[in-house]
C-alpha cells in the first residue's frame, strides 16, 4: 500500500524560506509525474507544482519564480523549495501524483503546515 509522508513545514516569516519533502513509500516515484498541492482554510485544494517522470516543470502562476519542485529518484523523494514566502502561502502542503490519485484514487497524506506570517 503507497504511503506519502509529507515534512518540513513550520512557521516562518514573510521573505523567509522552507523546504518541503515527501517521501513516497509502497511504491515508485518516479513511475508517474509528481505534484504538490496546497489547501488554505476555507478554500479547496489546488495544485501548486508539477515534475514529469523526465524531470520537466511547471508551476501555478502564484508560485512561478519562487518555488521550485525537484525529484530524487535514488531516494523516493520529491521536494518543493519555497522562497520569498508570502502570507497568502500559508496552507497545508500535501505531496500526490499529477492528476492525483494514480497511486491510490481518494488518497491524500497527512500533509505538512506552512503559516507565513507577515
Amino acid at each position: 500500500q503507497v504511503q506519502l509522508v509529507e515534512s518540513g513545514g513550520g512557521l516562518v516569516q514573510a521573505g523567509e524560506s522552507l523546504r518541503l519533502s515527501c517521501g513516497v513509500s509502497g511504491s515508485t516515484a518516479s513511475l508517474y509525474a509528481m505534484a504538490w498541492y496546497r489547501q488554505a482554510p476555507g478554500l479547496q485544494r489546488e495544485w501548486v507544482a508539477v515534475i514529469t517522470s523526465g524531470n520537466s516543470t511547471n508551476y501555478a502562476d502564484s508560485v512561478q519564480g519562487r518555488f521550485t519542485i525537484s525529484r530524487d529518484n535514488a531516494k523516493n523523494t520529491v521536494y518543493l523549495q519555497m522562497n520569498s514566502l508570502k502570507p497568502e502561502d500559508t496552507a497545508v502542503y500535501y505531496c500526490n501524483t499529477f492528476p492525483a490519485g494514480l497511486y491510490d484514487a481518494d488518497y491524500w497524506g497527512q500533509g505538512t503546515q506552512v503559516t507565513v506570517s507577515s
